[in-house]
C-alpha cells in the first residue's frame, strides 16, 4: 500500500494543476433591435443574460439591467470578461423578459438568443446578428456586441447630477427626467456610458451616485468630448427631449462641489455636479503583494450517505493507488490556497458524525490545525476509521465559525487576511435556511465560500447558493452584499482537463477579494509594511 504521503502526489498530478494567465480583459456592450414580446399589445422589458460554457455546461456570467417598455434596448450596462488567446470562449447571449414584480428569470418569456465565441467579437470589433428562439429567427429581431480592450488605466469615477428648473413636458404633472452619458469616440460615433434612473414628478432632480471606469467614461482620455442628453420618461417607451450639452472629464473635474457642469441657454437647460471622486483601482495581486494572506479552511461531509468508507462504493472509501473524489477535490483547491498563505496552517473541519467513545453527534468538529494540504489529507485519512457517519448535511454551522474570524479580520482596518472556506459535501443540505442567513451575513465580510458537491445526488437546490442565478436572499428578504458562493458538482469534472476544477472554482475569487476591498476602501499594505510586520514559517 502506498504511504499517505504518495497518495497526496498521486492526487496532484492526477490533477495537473497549473494556472493560464490571462491576456487581457475585454469590455462587451450590448443592444438589441426589433425585439417584440408574445403579447402584442405591449412591449417587453429586456435584460440580456451572458452565459459561458464550461465543461459542456452553460454558466451565468452576468446581466444587464432591465429597460421598461422598449424594443431596441441599448444597455448601459457592460460586462467585462477575461479574454484568453489560447481558448475557444463559447458565449451565449440571451434576451428576457422580466416582468415588473419579480427578476428572476423562471417568471420571464424568452425572447431570443445568439451563440459566439469571443474571439469572433474580439477580432471584428462589432457583432451583429439575428435573435435565434428555439433554432430559428426570432422575427426580426438582432443584437449587437460591441468588445473594447480594457487599458492599463482600472481606476473608476463616483459621480452624481443634478438639474434646476428643468421643462415641463407632461400636461398634468412634472416632467420624469432621466439622464444619459454618451462617450464621443474618434470614428465620431458615440457610446452609452451611462443611463440614470428616472426622477419622478420632478423639475429639479437629483439623480443618485454612480461609478464607472476611467476607461469606460473617457477611454483615459481627460478632453475626450462626452455628452450628455436629458429625456422626460414616459411609459410607453417615447421618452421626450428635454436637452443636451456637451462636456468633457477635466471640466467636469472642475465643476466639483455644486458647480454648474453643462448649460445650454437656448433651453434654460442647467446641470450641477453634486459629486465627483476619483479612487484607485487595486487589482488582486497589489493585495497580494502587499501581503493579503489567504487564509484557507477545509470543511468535510461526513454523513452516511457517503457509504462505509470500508467499502469500495463508498464516497470515503481510501483506494490504495487512486485518490477518491474527495482527495481530488482537497488536493485542486487546496494545492492553489497554500502558495498565498505564509505559515501554511489549514484549520479543518468535519459535519455530521459520531465521535467515539461516547458516539456524540458532532454537527461541526475542528479536527486539527494542519500543516499544508498533504497534513489535511493525512488527518482525513487517519479520522475516517474512528468515526461513525451519520447526519445532517448542515453547513450554516461551518460558515458561522470561519465568519466570526472574518469578522475579527474587519477590526483591523487593513487587507491583512482574506477567509476561503472550502466545503466538500455528498448532498443537498438540510439546513437551507440558516445557510441562506449565514451567507448574507458572510458577504459583509472578507470571505468566500466555495461549495463542491462529491457523488451523483441531485444537488439542484444547490444552485441557489450561487448567486448566479439571481441575487440570494435571506429567510428574512436581506440580499448579499456580494456574491461569494461558487457551487460546483464534481461530477462535470470527472473526464476534463486537468486541473479544470480549481480553475472553474476559484476562477471568480480574485474579483470577490477585489470587490471586497475596494468597496470598504481599503487599499493594499505597501510591501515594506508588509515586510516589517511579516513572520515566515519555518
Amino acid at each position: 500500500m502506498k504511504k499517505m504521503s504518495n497518495i497526496y502526489e498521486s492526487a496532484a498530478n492526477t490533477l495537473g494543476i497549473f494556472n493560464s494567465p490571462c491576456l487581457t480583459k475585454v469590455e462587451l456592450r450590448v443592444a438589441c433591435k426589433g425585439i417584440s414580446d408574445r403579447d402584442a399589445l405591449s412591449k417587453p422589458d429586456p435584460c440580456v443574460i451572458l452565459k459561458m460554457q464550461s465543461h459542456g455546461q452553460w454558466f451565468e456570467v452576468d446581466r444587464t439591467e432591465v429597460i421598461r417598455t422598449c424594443i431596441n434596448p441599448v444597455f448601459s450596462k457592460l460586462f467585462t470578461v477575461d479574454f484568453y488567446f489560447e481558448e475557444v470562449q463559447r458565449l451565449r447571449f440571451e434576451v428576457h423578459d422580466i416582468s415588473s414584480n419579480h427578476n428572476g428569470l423562471k417568471e420571464a418569456d424568452f425572447l431570443g438568443g445568439m451563440e459566439c465565441t469571443l474571439g469572433q467579437i474580439v477580432s471584428q470589433r462589432k457583432l451583429s446578428k439575428s435573435l435565434l428562439k428555439h433554432g430559428n429567427t426570432a422575427g426580426k429581431s438582432s443584437i449587437t456586441v460591441i468588445a473594447e480592450e480594457l487599458s492599463g488605466n482600472d481606476d473608476y469615477v463616483e459621480l452624481s447630477f443634478s438639474a434646476r428648473k428643468l421643462d415641463d413636458k407632461d400636461f398634468f404633472s412634472k416632467s420624469d427626467p432621466f439622464l444619459e452619458i454618451f462617450r464621443m469616440n474618434d470614428d465620431a460615433t458615440q457610446q452609452l456610458v451611462h443611463r440614470t434612473e428616472v426622477v419622478m414628478n420632478n423639475l429639479n432632480p437629483a439623480w443618485k451616485t454612480f461609478k464607472v471606469s476611467v476607461n469606460s467614461l473617457c477611454s483615459g482620455d481627460q478632453d475626450r468630448r462626452l455628452k450628455c442628453i436629458v429625456w422626460d420618461w414616459d411609459s410607453n417607451g417615447k421618452h421626450d427631449f428635454i436637452g443636451e450639452f456637451s462636456s468633457t472629464f477635466k471640466e467636469m473635474r472642475g465643476a466639483m462641489e455644486g458647480r454648474q457642469v453643462g448649460r445650454n441657454h437656448s433651453i434654460n437647460l442647467i446641470i450641477l455636479i453634486s459629486c465627483l471622486q476619483i479612487h484607485k483601482m487595486h487589482s488582486f495581486l497589489d493585495y497580494i503583494m502587499g501581503g493579503c494572506q489567504i487564509q484557507f479552511t477545509v470543511a468535510i461531509d461526513f454523513t452516511a450517505s457517503n457509504g462505509d468508507p470500508r467499502n469500495s462504493c463508498s464516497l470515503h472509501y481510501i483506494h490504495p493507488y487512486q485518490p477518491n473524489e474527495y482527495l481530488k477535490a482537497l488536493v485542486a483547491v487546496g494545492e492553489i490556497c497554500q502558495d498565498y498563505d505564509s505559515d501554511k496552517m489549514f484549520p479543518a473541519f468535519g459535519f455530521g458524525a459520531r465521535i467515539p467513545p461516547d458516539m456524540i453527534l458532532v454537527i461541526c468538529s475542528h479536527l486539527l490545525f494542519l500543516p499544508g494540504i498533504q497534513g489535511v489529507v493525512e488527518a482525513y485519512q487517519s479520522c475516517l476509521p474512528k468515526l461513525q457517519l451519520y447526519g445532517p448535511t448542515n453547513i450554516a454551522p461551518i460558515i458561522q465559525k470561519v465568519a466570526k474570524s472574518a469578522s475579527e479580520e474587519t477590526n483591523t482596518k487593513e487587507a491583512s487576511q482574506y477567509f476561503i472556506l472550502l466545503i466538500l459535501t455528498d448532498g443537498v443540505i438540510t439546513d437551507m435556511a440558516d445557510t441562506r442567513e449565514a451567507i448574507v451575513h458572510a458577504s459583509h465580510l472578507p470571505m468566500s465560500v466555495i461549495i463542491v458537491g462529491v457523488g451523483n445526488a441531485d444537488f439542484s437546490d444547490m444552485q441557489m447558493l450561487d448567486g448566479d442565478d439571481g441575487i440570494l436572499r435571506s429567510p428574512k428578504g436581506e440580499p448579499v452584499l456580494r456574491d461569494i458562493v461558487q457551487f460546483v458538482p464534481f461530477r462535470n469534472f470527472k473526464h476534463a482537463s486537468p486541473a479544470a476544477l480549481a480553475k472553474s472554482v476559484l476562477a471568480e475569487v480574485p474579483n470577490q477579494v477585489v470587490d471586497y476591498y475596494n468597496g470598504k476602501g481599503i487599499k493594499p499594505k505597501c510591501v515594506s509594511e508588509y515586510e516589517s510586520s511579516r513572520t515566515l514559517a519555518p
